[in-house]
Order: C-alpha cells, then structure tokens, then sequence
C-alpha cells in the first residue's frame, strides 16, 4: 500500500514516524538532523545527542515529549545500510561540559565561612538611623546578618541560635540577639525595601559577566490557609496560601538581578517592567528571554528602552501589526521566518528554572513565618543568600573579586 493512501490521522507517532523514514528525507547536519515534512515542504531539526532529544516542531514543543520527527531518526539510526551493504550503527555523542571539580569542591566545603565574611561586608552597607530617644536599638547591619544566617541555616530560630555566637566568636558582630528579637524584626515592613536593595547590590560583582537575562517566576508555600464558602456543596473549604516570586536573573551564573514578591494568584506580564529596569541600573542588557506569559507590546517596549533584544514566544492569536511598537513587528517576522534561530536564544529561559531549583532545594521551597510581612522578608532573605553563594562559586570559578560596589551618585 501507497503511503499516501494511508490515513496518517489514525497511526501513532512512532508508526508515522517509521513511514516518514521509508520515504527517506532524512539528512545529517552538523551535530543535528534534518527531517522533512510529513504534511508539507517544511523541515525540522532534530538532535539526539542528549538525554531527552528535540524537535523543533510545534509537536515536540508543545508536549515536550517525542514526536514522530525524533521516532524517524532513531528508525534511521538503528539501521543504516551503505553502499557495500554493510550494517552500520549512527550514534550520537551527548554534549557534555567540562566542570571545574576543583573549585566546586572549595566553594562547597569553605562556603559558610565565606558566605558569613561577605554577608558581613553586604550588610555594613545598610545605614544606622540616627538616634533619638529611648533604648538603643540593635544595628540594622547585625539584625540583617542574623536574619539571613538565620534563612541560609534553614534551622528554627532557637536551634539557630548557636550560629550567632558562632558569629561574634568571629567577630563578625557585636551582639547577640535573642531570637524573638530575629523574629520581630523579620515582621517590620521597612526590612522590605532594605532586602531589594541588598539583593541588588549583591549582583554587582557579575555585572562584567553577564548581559542575557530571563524572567520568570514560581510559587513558595506558606502555613497560612484561606478559606471560602462553597455553596455548590454547602459547606466551608479551604487551600493554602502562597507567594510568588517573580525573577530576572543572568543566564550564566544564575545570579538574581531584579525581584519582586506578590500573592500566588498574581499574574506575570505585568511585572517584568519593573523587573528589567532594576536590572538595567547595574547590568548591560543584550537579551531578555521569557516564556509567552511576558508577551505584550508594552513589555516589548520596555525591553527595548533598556537596549536589549526581546525573546519572547508569540501566541497562535496574536499578529505582527506593530500597534506603535516596531520592536514588536520585527520579532514577530524573526520568530515566523528564523524560527529555529529565535529559538536557540529563547531556550537560555530554562536557566530562570534552575535558579528556582537552587533555591529551592537548598533553602527549602516553604515558607515558616507566621505573618505575610514576614513571609515576604524570608524569600527575599532566601534570594539574598542564594545570590551571595553564587558569589562564592564564581569566585573561584571565574576569578572575580567579592566585592560588592555601591555607586551612590547613581543612586542619588
């Protein structure tokens, strides 16, 4: 039976595939493979040489699983006969990239040393206020660090405890706090502010490394719980409350640039403005990568301003008319015309995930705090310590210097 008299719609991917490579538009490139259209003249390139292979098809990108482009090459793999009629193997090699063991294993076994040193120098940046009248309170500087040694312990506040006089045994403070005076001062709503600057500040010994960005954001649970009346079933139900963090951060060493903290349901276009301008007071900006959540005219626009390239996916409903926006008509051709090209530079976006999976993982991915005030203060107190251990690897990485540069004029 003619391939063309089969009705594809009713086969598997896999048998699809199979027929594809019986008709033998298959080719090798390079490190990729070029497979033809089963429907049309397109082509699409396939990689195998990894773990999980791609496709740059809207199939392969849209379930993230195999299409019947990557089943065509692994039939063509399996069994490759030449000329002489002999049976050869193709096989691809998987990518690997060289890690520097040497310095890993000294940022990780020296790390909360280090990290404590230049929490210290992070946090004399703060300004005392002046005093008044009253008791004296404790340096701002000091109830900082114990915060965020506190966060970068994941212990409960009593059993953290030993890390604070840990820390004035070295002289990294003076006092001592109680540890219900740690917790009221996590509640205050004037810390916010203090830790977006902090975490700022903190990047600024990456910004000759980096100029790709990525914004993205993630959910962290709380042990609060909210609760509502369902008068479907009459009776009263409840779901967890959580925050969402919304992120940009380099797609090299994953350092966090910008910040911002919002309720779980908040959505995600509207905050990449901010996100991208308080990145662009420190960085050189060259491109922005986000998934289809961030696409927009406005947000295109603001990219632009900074001097950066946009490299946001297009939805289906959407159309290349500028609507005051050039920047917006020109990506929307590069992403129809030079879609795999679009494409290798859209993908430096999934570095926006391991950056949650680092902090996550290390910091743990719910929040303790009681209050919302304080729930803020703590993921940013998590961001904070998660860009300070970046420091620290690229420290020995990358050979630069740990020091965190405030430029005062600029902030004037």
């Amino acid at each position: 039976m003619k391939t063309q008299e089969i009705d594809i719609g009713n086969l598997s991917r896999e048998e699809r595939g199979k027929l594809i490579f019986q008709r033998g538009r298959i080719a090798r490139k390079n490190d990729y493979w070029v497979v033809g259209s089963q429907t049309s003249f397109k082509a699409y390139k396939v990689r195998v040489d990894r773990e999980n292979p791609v496709c740059s098809c809207p199939d392969c990108e849209l379930r993230k699983k195999k299409c019947k482009h990557i089943y065509a090459v692994e039939f063509y793999i399996k069994k490759q006969i030449d000329e002489e009629g002999k049976i050869t193997t193709t096989k691809g090699v998987r990518v690997t990239y060289k890690q520097d063991w040497k310095a890993y294993d000294t940022a990780q076994t020296n790390e909360k040393i280090v990290f404590m040193k230049l929490l210290k120098d992070l946090s004399d940046n703060v300004e005392q206020p002046e005093y008044k009248f009253g008791r004296p309170n404790l340096p701002i500087s000091e109830m900082i660090f114990s915060s965020a040694l506190k966060v970068y312990s994941t212990f409960s506040l009593r059993r953290f405890m030993s890390d604070v006089k840990i820390a004035k045994e070295m002289g990294l403070i003076e006092n001592v706090p109680t540890y219900m005076s740690v917790s009221n001062y996590m509640n205050k709503e004037e810390l916010t502010p203090i830790l977006k600057e902090l975490i700022a500040l903190s990047s600024t010994p990456l910004r000759e490394i980096e100029d790709n960005f990525a914004v993205d954001s993630s959910g962290f649970s709380t042990c609060r719980f909210a609760r509502w009346f369902d008068y479907k079933w009459g009776k009263e139900r409840k779901h967890r409350v959580w925050l969402k963090a919304h992120l940009c951060s380099g797609v090299k060493t994953n350092i966090i640039t910008g910040v911002k903290i919002t309720e779980g349901q908040e959505n995600d276009s509207p905050q990449l403005a901010e996100l991208v301008r308080k990145t662009a007071e420190v960085f050189n900006m060259n491109e922005v990568s986000g998934d289809k959540a961030y696409n927009g005219r406005e947000n295109f626009k603001v990219i632009e301003e900074v001097g950066a390239t946009p490299f946001i996916p297009f939805k289906k409903n959407v159309t290349g008319k500028r609507g005051g926006c050039a920047v917006w008509k020109k990506m929307y051709h590069y992403f129809l015309y030079k879609h795999d090209e679009f494409l290798e530079h859209y993908h430096k976006r999934s570095n926006a995930e391991t950056c949650f999976h680092m902090i996550k993982t290390k910091f743990k991915d719910n929040l303790r705090s009681k209050s919302q005030t304080a729930q803020i203060n703590e993921l940013l107190l998590k961001i904070l310590c998660h860009n300070v251990c970046v420091v620290i690897q690229e420290i020995l990485e990358l050979g630069i210097k740990g020091e965190f540069i405030v430029e005062k004029e600029a902030r004037e």
